[in-house]
């Protein structure tokens, strides 16, 4: 068979199983995924529906396939299997109790229908893989928020909340209508719309003191996370820069994507870095002390004064 045919032969398998995922999946996306044109997605499709497939389409919607419709078992390959290992690994250290149990429970049924030598290097992989996360994500009081924000996503139910923001020591009753879930700096954060304040707000699970489903269906639709995430416009930024000597800018350079790195240049012996961020008062000023006697700061003048503050409050407590 021809190189040419073969890969339409996969990819029209591959649209198969992507369509059996149960939501309505756009031409544009297919295009997308499997880097080809529209027209010639089109043709795929009416290729499964000449084999007796039953897809629906709609103009401006998109294709699915008959409600009830299924595929015969999937196999997997080798390689495909050894990526749940490492999914495995993550899943038990980045996700809460609760959903880290359901993975394990849907890994035990992926690995029941694995070929032999499949099997077998899947076992051979899990005892060398580890992942090891340095950040409690999730309060000891609420250990499953994970697991209930994707539940109350799923079902458009409010959650009540009892949260500690950073900057009280004063806990607030929160009703919150989640909009998504993203994992950034370390930490999960979930966008929702909270009735409190009447307007969206982001809350880190580490934070929620206490976390429960309710029965009431959700006020208004909130879109998209990407939508929210977009238009959120960063608060007014400033600019600093920083000198650090090139053997210990290597040893930096990981972390500071956190604190709003945008740019180095590399001078004779040091590499200058320029930062956008909206703290000079805490973020910023505290990591810069980490290897202050081997760098300088450039400017502003208040991150100058921001930092000579900390070091007196540090000499002031020896």
């Amino acid at each position: 068979m021809e190189k040419e045919n073969l890969n339409r032969f996969d990819r029209i398998v591959a649209i198969l199983i992507h369509l059996q995922s149960g939501r309505v999946i756009k031409a544009q996306e297919l295009a997308n995924r499997f880097e080809v044109s529209l027209r010639t997605i089109y043709r795929d499709v009416r290729s499964l529906e000449a084999a007796g497939v039953p897809v629906t389409g709609e103009a401006g919607v998109g294709y699915s396939l008959v409600e009830g419709y299924r595929l015969p078992p999937v196999l997997f390959t080798p390689e495909e299997a050894a990526s749940f290992v490492a999914a495995e690994k993550l899943m038990q250290k980045f996700s809460d109790r609760a959903l880290g149990a359901h993975y394990e429970s849907a890994m035990y049924k992926v690995k029941s229908v694995l070929k032999s030598h499949a099997r077998e290097r899947v076992a051979a992989l899990e005892a060398q893989i580890w992942v090891d996360s340095s950040q409690e994500l999730f309060n000891k009081h609420a250990p499953d928020a994970l697991n209930v924000l994707i539940d109350s996503i799923a079902e458009k139910k409010q959650v009540s909340l009892q949260y500690q923001a950073s900057y009280t020591d004063d806990q607030t009753e929160r009703i919150i209508e989640p909009v998504g879930l993203f994992h950034e700096n370390n930490f999960w954060y979930v966008l929702a719309y909270c009735h409190l304040r009447s307007d969206y707000r982001q809350f880190r699970t580490d934070r929620m003191m206490r976390i429960k489903l309710t029965q009431n269906a959700f006020t208004k639709d909130h879109g998209t996370l990407a939508d929210h995430r977009k238009t959120n416009l960063p608060p007014k930024s400033i600019k600093v820069i920083i000198r650090v000597d090139k053997e210990v800018a290597k040893y930096v350079s990981t972390g500071r994507k956190y604190y709003g790195f945008v740019e180095e240049k590399i001078l004779a012996d040091q590499v200058e870095m320029t930062f956008m961020t909206s703290d000079i008062q805490d973020a910023l000023p505290r990591w810069y002390l980490m290897f202050a006697d081997c760098a300088e700061i450039v400017e502003p003048e208040s991150f100058r004064e921001r930092v000579s503050q900390l070091l007196e409050s540090a000499k002031a407590n020896l």
